[in-house]
């Protein structure tokens, strides 16, 4: 009986342990606070959306989502931390649409940003970019900066918030539309960039609203261009670039999307593009992003996987047809 009693006792704790191991399984995600990367400085629009969005979500789950800003090489140092963590959900990505355009600006990419991501969600998408100067420039208007772009003794310079960020190729598609002559400075990010063009050190700027609305409302940036295809309705008076005499900007746009890293489940996925559908449709967190000048996406992986590939694609057309050589 003394054996009997043994196999008792095993089979008890194998019980014990399977319940325990099925416990484990069957936890609900997210069952730990959650880490939520910006590839770039404080400030920018990425930031302030992967802000936004992480509380949402910290108060419909219940679970903290942590923000951490990593910034360094126009969102590839951040991303490719993401890129590497476990593939559980516990790692996210809130990136700008420069995680698209970065393979057409980096010779060398340490990772693929197609194979290496779980696109999750678009967030939030931006229309247009406004094109802003230092109000000590001598332009207020599209023609006058290109006359003084070809001015044989003037330095014009553009800031943006990095090599290969949307910014960027925002300006080298403006000066391979127009023939300006201009001299690119890169910054960690759009806030520290913005700061430049206030302060004089770079003239010229493409800025998305939310970066930059306070600025301009206040006086410090002159908006003389908007890339939309109509007119940005916080800035009634400031022209389109096609009004202004240089079609072809409208094709460029911004989004922030959430990313995971590739082979993250399904279920996770599933879980997370819920409760972004749930916090784009709530009416706290829509006014909070109107309030910037964003408008609340929301989609899923279906719609959003798709949509990356093929921005990557487009990105990589205008750098060749720019003649833009990668660095």
């Amino acid at each position: 009986m003394r054996w009997l009693r043994w196999w008792r006792g095993v089979l008890v704790l194998a019980a014990a342990l399977w319940a325990l191991c099925a416990g484990a399984v069957a936890q609900p995600y997210p069952g730990k606070p959650v880490r939520v990367i910006v590839p770039f400085a404080a400030g920018g629009t990425p930031d302030l959306v992967g802000r936004i969005i992480s509380q949402q979500l910290a108060a419909q789950t219940g679970q903290t989502f942590v923000v951490e800003n990593r910034a360094g090489a126009d969102g590839v140092v951040g991303a490719q931390t993401v890129a590497e963590a476990p593939a559980d959900g516990y790692t996210l990505l809130v990136t700008s649409s420069s995680f698209a355009v970065n393979p057409s600006f980096h010779k060398k990419m340490p990772f693929d940003v197609v194979r290496d991501s779980e696109p999750i969600s678009n967030i939030a998408a931006t229309e247009a970019y406004i094109l802003g100067v230092n109000p000590g420039l001598p332009a207020r208007t599209v023609p006058e900066l290109l006359a003084l772009t070809r001015g044989a003794n003037n330095q014009i310079s553009f800031g943006s918030p990095g090599v290969g960020n949307g910014l960027h190729l925002a300006a080298e598609l403006f000066k391979s539309l127009t023939k300006a002559r201009m001299v690119h400075v890169p910054y960690r990010g759009a806030a520290p960039a913005i700061s430049g063009l206030i302060a004089g050190d770079v003239q010229v700027m493409f800025m998305t609203p939310p970066s930059s609305l306070p600025f301009v409302e206040a006086g410090k940036i002159r908006p003389i261009g908007y890339t939309g295809s109509k007119r940005f309705a916080r800035l009634p008076d400031v022209p389109t670039l096609a009004e202004a005499g240089v079609p072809g900007m409208e094709v460029l746009s911004s989004w922030t999307g959430m990313f995971a890293p590739a082979r993250t489940p399904a279920a996770v996925l599933a879980r997370l593009s819920d409760e972004i559908r749930k916090a784009t449709s709530a009416a706290e967190y829509r006014d909070r992003l109107t309030t910037i000048g964003l408008i609340p996406v929301g989609n899923g992986p279906a719609e959003f996987k798709p949509f990356v590939a093929d921005q990557v694609r487009q990105v990589a057309e205008i750098v060749r047809a720019a003649g833009i050589e990668p660095e």
